[in-house]
């Protein structure tokens, strides 16, 4: 058997393949999007980016109850998206074996909130692995379907970013038998109005009883006894930084989280002198361990907040203090890129003092300084509803001086209802629409709008000036504009606020990382610049103030978008061939 080394993104993707998937759909979310990025290279496996969460999910739950093993991807906070489906699919079970993969984000990286998805698995009654290396991804999701279908009932399997992005090395093995379980109409299972679902929840606790037993003898769940004086209970990637940092401890490493082998942390606790609970986010080991009437320690010692390290471990248990490599790593924020056709639609927003509604994407960056032209930022589709509410609340008035921002992706996500909503109830708003032909932020992905499937098969292209006008938008109320033309945005943006009806701006331009076609450099001409760093207020990392006091446009950033030369009065930047 060949061994290869793989993110555990990519581990996911092989254990799929390997486990007989047929269906996998997912909506991308750092960090979980390379999960189906690497299983559109499996031709065995149908694959598809879903316009969401939700429908991701529904599309799985279809070909599940269909018969075919299905898998759906999403990051944490697409759970909350996807909870509708998930909830009532634990209560009919499945027909072949469904898993939903959850990629937490402790530290924020890549999120507007560090939610704990373990509450998900408790809530919806969902059973819940985690593993902690490449290695356990592609096992831990193989044992997943087994236990979907020995069980009857969806599975969760929890990845954090370190675990999702990390590489180690995993075992190859031949796929399994994909043939579809046959399909019986079973409506009291499958069809949950409320005659059927009170059955069904009888049938769920009954299982999640028959679970909590049979998770004492699972082999993923491990006591490893050394020195008794301290034993931690931990999961995922946790176990691998206590292994590391506590050599010499007694350790119980959960592979399922939930339901918790309470019979097997009863054995553990009796049999070690201190418990410790070490695990990121929320105290939920460490809540059901002391709810058991096992005096253990947990939150106390980590925090609540952020993830845990080596380094964390051995200074909170040892009294070990970081070193300043640990403690004192420059900060690099995130900024657009050179060129990102929404800087100048931000500078046009921000120089007119229009308050803003913000979206989910890589122009949520558009809040930072120099720019600072977003108020609001809460979730995927909620700028269009929030521009409506904000006007409603404070009047007529404010819709001339209020704006929903949202990226094309997430439009086709959840802001269609949101632009359904505010024509139906008779809003004001002025909806911009940030095309840049990708879904920017989690690595240009396809999606409705772009034509294109995962796999770049043509398909049927969503045009967005249609979807407008289908929701109730006039056609006189929609404008096209090039991003990259500060002025005719300018004037379409003061245009279409002054009318007393709801507007809609597409402000039009592939993503600088995508656009290849060839451009002129620009130059700063320095008998002709005048210092007054007016050019500097877009935020472009490609114009530069020198230590010697000169503006300089850096010829290895520059990719000749142009924006730079509306910001200067002086005609001091010129084109230069490349």
């Amino acid at each position: 058997m060949d061994k290869k080394i793989m993110l555990g993104n990519e581990a996911i993707a092989r254990g799929a393949y390997e486990a007989g998937v047929r269906v996998s759909t997912a909506y991308p979310g750092t960090p979980s999007t390379e999960i189906t990025e690497a299983i559109a290279d499996y031709k065995d496996i149908y694959v598809e980016w879903s316009p969401n969460e939700k429908v991701a999910a529904e599309v799985a739950i279809g070909a599940s109850v269909a018969g075919a093993r299905s898998l759906v991807c999403m990051k944490h906070v697409g759970v909350n998206v996807a909870a509708d489906p998930l909830f009532t699919y634990a209560y009919t079970g499945v027909n072949a074996g469904l898993v939903l993969v959850v990629a937490d984000d402790p530290g924020m990286h890549s999120s507007q909130n560090e939610q704990d998805s373990r509450y998900y698995a408790i809530a919806s009654n969902t059973p819940m692995l985690e593993p902690g290396d490449s290695a356990e991804c592609k096992e831990y999701i193989k044992l997943a379907y087994e236990l979907s279908e020995k069980y009857d009932t969806p599975i969760m399997l929890r990845t954090t970013t370190r675990v999702a992005h990390s590489q180690s090395f995993v075992t190859l093995e031949e796929r399994a038998n994909d043939e579809l379980k046959p399909y019986v109409k079973d409506t009291p299972k499958f069809s949950m109005m409320p005659a059927n679902a009170i059955r069904r929840h009888l049938a769920v606790e009954a299982r999640m009883n028959r679970l909590k037993e049979d998770s004492n003898s699972l082999d993923i769940n491990k006591i490893v006894y050394k020195d008794k004086k301290i034993g931690v209970i931990c999961s995922g990637v946790v176990a691998k930084y206590v292994e590391e940092a506590l050599p010499t401890a007694s350790v119980l490493k959960l592979g399922m989280v939930h339901p918790l082998p309470t019979k097997l942390i009863e054995e553990f606790s009796k049999n070690v002198d201190e418990v410790i609970v070490a695990e990121e986010l929320e105290p939920i080991f460490e809540t059901q361990i002391k709810a058991l009437g096992i005096k253990c320690r947990g939150k106390d010692i980590f925090s609540i907040q952020g993830e845990l390290s080596v380094a964390i471990i051995k200074e909170k248990l040892l009294g070990i203090p970081m070193t300043k490599a640990d403690t004192d790593l420059p900060v690099r924020p995130p900024v657009m890129c050179a060129g990102c056709p929404h800087r100048g639609v931000f500078y046009v927003l921000s120089k007119n003092k229009i308050t803003v509604t913000g979206d989910i994407g890589c122009y949520t960056l558009g809040a930072q300084m120099p720019l600072n032209a977003i108020d609001t930022v809460v979730c995927m589709g909620a700028s269009i509803g929030m521009a409506h509410g904000f006007i409603k609340a404070r009047g007529e008035e404010q819709a001339g001086k209020t704006v929903a921002v949202i990226g094309d992706s997430t439009f086709v996500h959840s802001g269609i209802t949101g632009l359904v909503d505010t024509v139906y109830n008779k809003g004001l708003s002025t909806i911009v629409i940030l095309d840049n032909s990708t879904t920017g932020m989690t690595g240009h992905q396809n999606h409705p709008a772009t034509g294109l499937t995962i796999r770049d098969e043509v398909t049927h292209q969503l045009d967005l000036v249609e979807v407008a006008k289908a929701c109730g938008v006039k056609s006189e109320n929609i404008r096209v504009v090039d991003a990259y033309k500060m002025n005719d945005f300018e004037k379409a943006l003061k245009e279409e606020l002054n009318k007393k009806e709801v507007s809609v701006i597409i402000a039009k331009r592939p993503c600088v990382l995508l656009d290849k076609s060839k451009k002129p450099l620009y130059a700063i001409v320095s008998d002709k610049c005048k210092k007054c760093k007016a050019c500097m207020k877009i935020g472009c990392p490609a114009i530069q103030f020198t230590e010697d006091g000169r503006m300089v446009i850096t010829k290895d950033q520059c990719v000749g978008c142009g924006v730079c030369v509306d910001m200067c009065k002086f005609d001091a930047i010129v084109k230069e061939e490349r």
